[in-house]
């Protein structure tokens, strides 16, 4: 997860993996594996330039998974304090975290 959210910082234009390796602190092989299987699911999306790859956050299906865990939630009550709280842009985001 630490994966998806450094993308979805990163914003459209994405990160090389070498650059989301260094970032995390994720050995090549590890990282790879798990580069793979978040594209496989669609959460991310590689794109070849020149010898490297650049990855980018997939936000229509993120959009959409949220929306699939929370419909219906908690049969209709307010049990989601930051989405409920929510009336201005940005505000249901919580601070950063620092990640390891």
């Amino acid at each position: 997860m630490a994966i998806f959210r450094l993308l979805v910082e990163a914003g459209p234009a994405g990160l090389h993996a070498s650059a989301i390796g260094e970032q995390l602190g994720i050995p090549n092989a590890t990282l790879s594996f798990h580069l793979s299987h978040l594209s496989r699911v669609g959460l991310i999306r590689g794109e070849r330039e020149s010898r490297f790859i650049r990855y980018s956050a997939a936000y229509e299906t993120m959009d959409a998974l949220i929306t699939f865990l929370t419909r219906n939630c908690c049969q209709g009550q307010a049990c989601l304090p930051l989405s409920a709280s929510c009336t201005e842009e940005g505000c249901c985001l919580p601070p950063p975290v620092a990640l390891k």
